[in-house]
């Protein structure tokens, strides 16, 4: 899994760099964890949620909405210079 994570980094750095002559702009978004039924298969219980909500910095889960609009955002004309990032949507999870 960790390999994987890894390894679409350096694929979209890659690719923003051969994309960037034709004006092709490649990011990618790394949720966190986010309400989905993957997170209630992965956590089985309410309380198992909640105890891993608790260790997310803005206190809850993700919501897919907030994935959307990390999307959104660098779909939109203001990421228009915005390339080869990797935009981390997960409440502070990694910043600790």
């Amino acid at each position: 899994y960790a390999g994987s994570k890894h390894a679409v980094e350096g694929i979209t750095k890659s690719a923003a760099l051969e994309a960037a002559s034709a004006r092709v702009r490649v990011n990618a978004v790394a949720p966190g964890p986010t309400d989905t039924g993957m997170l209630d298969r992965f956590t089985g219980t309410p309380e198992n949620k909640a105890s891993l909500a608790a260790t997310v910095p803005l206190a809850r889960i993700g919501r897919p909405d907030d994935i959307a609009a990390a999307v959104l955002y660098l779909a939109n004309d203001g990421a228009a210079f915005v390339t080869g990032q990797i935009l981390t949507v997960d409440g502070g999870k990694t910043a600790g």
